[in-house]
């Protein structure tokens, strides 16, 4: 607080103003003076506002992805945002973080370099126990072998939102290197350089903590330039166009047609075995199913079973071919061609190279849309009539035709005519 003057103090004051012996501009503040900022070389200014500002419209793109990853993985209501992105020493960041805590080392492939994405302990622990089907408590105490490999799956996940979230910039292709729990033991940049922090608020049912994504500046400093205002806002909108025709094209997804085949028999065989079996008109028995039942086929995905009765579900031999669907499945079956329909092992003798054979008994085109709705007990019309000669196929080309037969309570195709090559 200033002095306060006294009465003669006053009047000494006046005379001297009124005597002219007190100059009223050594009073005035000088114009002149050159204003100071002071600069610390220890801490050079490495990223601009612009990109900082940038860093975090991407980065809020990355919050949404965890909280949507998370939410689904703990089966709680989980929340990230961006709270502050900073620019400061790798030094000042690694002091910042406590002792022990959940610190990533992530490849930023294809850049030249490595980043650090620590989590708080309370939302490690809090994920884990919701992960091992807990309430979510936060029961702070070192990472056990199997509680660091399930926190590895989580934070590869998280790589991948990252991925994502960058996608509109640049191609990143985040790995996880490895986790640490002591800080003092992630040495990835000198300590005297500079990163840019993001920090996420995060939380986990009641459970609140942080996460921070640090990343150095020689690890993007190649990208800096993908950073300015113009091209982020043109990133996003072209990022916003290729949403909206992904959108579209899941919209009009229901109706594309796909071929369903119906196939009684799909087993690889070798070329040796194939051709005494078609030179003496064999019998290829199936015994792993019922008579007149097989399985339905798009593309090499199997969707389901069906059973056709001894007349295969005609009245009469103009009437088109019916099926019974037994049950629904989506098992990926293992495709023996290559691209162009040729066989994929060609080592050793001809004949003991692989083939696939199949013995369809018809086709029919549905749109996807039909096949989410087949069911048990629902019937599929064939293109093929009643009576008419089963096909054989081995490797998509058609080989033999055939006629099903039952032998000793064993389910077969007899071979009955050959297919001459055009």
């Amino acid at each position: 607080m200033a002095d306060v003057l006294s009465a003669d103090e006053i009047d000494q004051l006046l005379t001297a103003i009124n005597s002219g012996d007190a100059k009223s501009e050594e009073s005035r503040p000088a114009d002149n003076v050159r204003k100071i900022r002071i600069y610390d070389f220890k801490r050079p200014d490495r990223f601009s506002k612009d990109q900082l500002r940038n860093i975090s419209i991407v980065h809020n793109n990355f919050a949404g992805l965890i909280t949507a990853y998370t939410s689904a993985k703990c089966r709680a209501m989980c929340h990230a945002h961006v709270a502050s992105v900073d620019q400061l020493t790798y030094e000042e960041f690694i002091r910042s973080i406590p002792t022990p805590t959940t610190l990533a080392v992530i490849d930023m492939q294809p850049l030249n370099g490595y980043a650090v994405f620590e989590i708080d302990p309370a939302c490690t622990f809090a994920i884990l126990d919701r992960i091992l089907g807990g309430p979510g408590e936060s029961i702070q105490h070192e990472l056990t072998d199997i509680e660091k490999s399930l926190m590895e799956g989580v934070v590869q996940r998280i790589t991948g939102c990252l991925r994502e979230a960058w996608q509109p910039l640049y191609d990143l292709k985040p790995k996880l290197a490895e986790i640490k729990t002591n800080p003092q033991f992630v040495n990835i940049v000198p300590p005297s350089e500079m990163v840019f922090l993001v920090t996420l608020e995060y939380k986990i049912g009641d459970v609140e903590g942080m996460m921070n994504l640090c990343v150095p500046y020689l690890t993007v400093e190649s990208i800096l330039g993908r950073l300015s205002a113009n091209r982020v806002c043109n990133q996003r909108e072209c990022h916003s166009e290729i949403s909206g025709t992904k959108k579209i094209d899941m919209d009009n997804l229901g109706r594309l047609r796909k071929t369903i085949r119906a196939e009684y028999l799909r087993k690889e065989m070798t070329i040796g075995q194939l051709s005494v079996l078609l030179d003496e008109k064999g019998i290829i028995v199936i015994e792993d199913r019922p008579p007149h039942t097989g399985k339905l086929f798009m593309d090499n995905v199997c969707i389901g079973e069906f059973s056709a009765n001894k007349d295969r579900g005609c009245q009469s031999e103009s009437s088109h071919i019916k099926v019974s669907i037994l049950g629904k499945e989506c098992k990926l079956e293992k495709n023996y061609m290559d691209e162009k329909n040729n066989v994929l092992e060609t080592s050793g003798a001809i004949k003991d190279v692989k083939v696939q054979i199949i013995a369809e008994l018809g086709r029919t085109v549905l749109n996807l849309g039909e096949v989410s709705a087949l069911g048990k007990g629902t019937i599929l019309e064939l293109d093929k009539f009643a009576g008419e000669p089963i096909d054989l196929y081995a490797n998509n080309v058609k080989i033999a035709v055939g006629e099903t037969v039952l032998i000793d309570e064993k389910f077969g195709i007899r071979i009955t005519d050959i297919v001459k090559a055009d």
